[in-house]
């Protein structure tokens, strides 16, 4: 699969590219800062810039957008961006980083409404329960968002997690781990909008659990 990764030089970003790479796929690497990553190239493209967006999700079998939103700065830029490119209604695949906050409880109230939610997390998780909600209200797209446990870290890879729709699929998942979840759905697509019963679905990926051999 030629697959591109926007955010390629972040956690999450960084070890998609290796996960990729290594299962023999060609990659590509997208940040701001153009920096090149073991397996892929870098190309600078700012998330801002709609057209060349586009063009980069149109020319690759699926693309990995995994770009942070509001920890530390303004969210409003990567929600406006989401916004324009879902207006713009690529062609090509998304496969879009989420964030765990907008994942919902057994009673469907979204974790970042409950009492006790962090507080250093709430603008972050705020900003991807508003791309979700913008990426369910659009037509004509191929996309899926997926999201990692509410505890997401370097650590070991060791190739198995689980998942959940809408729900948390555990407390916790290494970041290696949720990389193998990422390219397995970017391989296996199960959640594409097309294909579910109903289009306003996410996915999660959790805590690694044993595989029976």
């Amino acid at each position: 699969m030629n697959i591109a990764v926007i955010g390629a030089t972040g956690m999450v970003g960084e070890r998609t590219v290796t996960e990729a790479t290594a299962r023999g796929h060609q990659v590509e690497g997208y940040s701001r800062s153009g920096q090149a990553v073991a397996g892929a190239e870098g190309t600078a493209v700012d998330l801002s810039n709609t057209g060349e967006l586009v063009t980069i999700i149109n020319s690759h079998d699926v693309t990995i957008i995994a770009v942070s939103a509001g920890r530390g700065v303004s969210a409003e830029p990567v929600i406006q961006a989401h916004k324009a490119l879902i207006a713009a209604k690529p062609s090509g695949r998304l496969l879009i980083v989420g964030g765990a906050g907008s994942l919902e409880d057994a009673k469907g109230q979204r974790f970042v409404n409950s009492a006790g939610f962090p507080e250093e997390y709430k603008a972050e998780a705020l900003a991807f329960c508003q791309i979700l909600d913008e990426y369910r209200a659009s037509a004509g797209l191929t996309w899926t968002m997926l999201s990692p446990a509410f505890n997401i870290a370097p650590g070991k890879r060791t190739g198995a997690y689980n998942t959940a729709l809408d729900n948390p699929a555990g407390e916790a998942i290494s970041a290696e781990d949720f990389a193998v979840a990422l390219v397995d759905e970017a391989e296996t697509p199960s959640t594409l909008d097309a294909v579910l019963p109903s289009p306003t679905r996410s996915k999660s990926a959790g805590k690694p659990i044993p595989r029976s051999k």
